[in-house]
């Protein structure tokens, strides 16, 4: 059951969110329970203390009187809960952007002014909460787990091309997809880690088998199916050629 936590400073508000969250889970036969409802962050962060679930946070933006705001509040809310679901309920419309400087992968961004596209907001993001839990569980999606400016981030391996050294003593460049992440780590540490999904194919690159279209003996060099290259080394080259084939 996926605990669904509440942080607003405003009582009338926290109480209207906590019975429509509550009212919803029901009609819909969730499965969520509200497991805290408070205007504390300070409260929030202790109670996560003890707890090893995922959840969900309904949280505000500016918490009047507290020692963090909502964004603060959502960065220490990622140390404790990588995998959380964040979503603001805020006044503020023109601060959705903060969430992406804070690195924080919110989920959604509601404004409270209107209390019919809150409830509204509220009700769409359980539904895609529930959707996207379902399916991770049923994908039984395999993950990779990396800190990153104080930020633990799971990455879907099938997401992730191909590993290389940064060019700094014991960085590593995570090649994704859609992104890129700079890490502390070893390609050494990563192959023992990853393999045999990953192959290494150079001392400085650890590659996606699955993801290798062809290999360039001319160039000495593997192909992606996304049309990136990685170098190989000569001996490298019968491991890469076992592994994947010519």
């Amino acid at each position: 059951m996926l605990p669904v936590y509440i942080c607003e400073d405003e009582e009338k508000i926290r109480n209207a969110e906590r019975a429509w969250l509550e009212k919803q889970i029901l009609i819909e036969g969730l499965d969520m329970e509200i497991a805290l409802c408070t205007g504390s962050p300070e409260e929030l962060l202790e109670y996560l203390s003890g707890q090893q679930k995922q959840g969900i946070y309904f949280l505000d933006v500016e918490l009047k009187g507290a020692s963090m705001d909502g964004f603060r509040l959502g960065q220490e809310i990622r140390k404790k809960d990588a995998r959380g679901f964040l979503v603001y309920v805020t006044a503020f419309q023109d601060l959705a952007f903060e969430t992406f400087r804070y690195h924080l992968e919110a989920l959604d961004y509601i404004c409270k002014k209107n209390p019919e596209k809150m409830y509204a907001g509220l009700s769409h993001c359980l539904k895609v909460i529930a959707e996207r839990v379902s399916r991770e569980q049923g994908e039984q999606q395999e993950y990779f787990t990396v800190r990153t400016l104080d930020v633990v981030r799971h990455i879907p391996l099938e997401e992730i091309l191909y590993f290389a050294t940064a060019g700094r003593t014991h960085r590593i460049e995570l090649h994704a997809r859609r992104e890129r992440l700079d890490f502390i780590g070893s390609i050494q540490e990563l192959e023992k880690k990853l393999a045999p999904k990953f192959v290494r194919v150079h001392r400085a690159y650890l590659v996606r088998g699955d993801e290798i279209d062809r290999v360039n003996l001319k160039t000495r060099e593997v192909i992606l199916k996304n049309g990136e290259r990685c170098p190989f080394s000569r001996n490298m080259k019968q491991r890469l050629l076992d592994s994947v084939g010519s």
